[in-house]
């Protein structure tokens, strides 16, 4: 049972509710009004362009540059690692073979060398991976750069009113992605 207390302050009173939907009222108008102020914008046929980012970064002429260059880059750096890998595999597969016939000591020792082997493969492994994204992403924000430097001259000289980059759907004819290409070859 509640007490008149409780019944008093949780039902809203008729002024409180008057209040409400006089808000909601006010509410609903000024976005009515709104929208009809926008109106003219979608009267005069707004311009709308998409660029596909992810493909810029793959298709154009500099991305491709960029690309292999930083495969030249690392490509000593590549084949050591994956001598080392082979290196570790035979290592192991010959510690397996060996390993019924090896002494607790010998045994303990060859486990120790290929875990230790291992941990540093692992380690190079690492920082070949992250030298590799930091020297990509250093060539790649350069194409960012002037990916998005082509995409304003080509909204100023197309008069677009708005350019998205990376959409969950779009409509091929807005798509500009090839302009921005062709752009950035020059």
């Amino acid at each position: 049972m509640m007490s008149d207390f409780a019944l008093k302050t949780s039902s809203p009173s008729r002024s409180q509710r008057a209040g409400k939907l006089r808000g909601t009222l006010a509410l609903a108008g000024a976005l009515l009004l709104g929208s009809a102020v926008t109106l003219p914008a979608h009267a005069q046929g707004t311009k709308i362009g998409f660029v596909n980012t992810e493909r810029i970064l793959r298709e154009s002429g500099p991305a491709k540059t960029a690309q292999s260059k930083i495969e030249s880059e690392f490509k000593k750096r590549d084949d050591e690692l994956q001598r080392l890998s082979s290196s570790l595999r035979s290592q192991a597969e010959k510690f397996d073979k060996d390993s019924p016939v090896l002494s607790e000591t010998d045994r303990v020792n060859r486990q120790r060398d290929l875990a230790r082997l291992d941990t540093d493969l692992q380690r190079k492994r690492r920082e070949f991976q992250e030298d590799f994204n930091r020297r990509r992403n250093e060539e790649f924000s350069s194409i960012v750069t002037k990916a998005n430097q082509a995409i304003k001259r080509i909204a100023e000289q197309e008069n677009y009113d708005l350019i998205v980059q990376d959409a969950v759907t779009v409509n091929p004819r807005i798509d500009i992605t090839d302009k921005v290409i062709q752009a950035l070859g020059k």
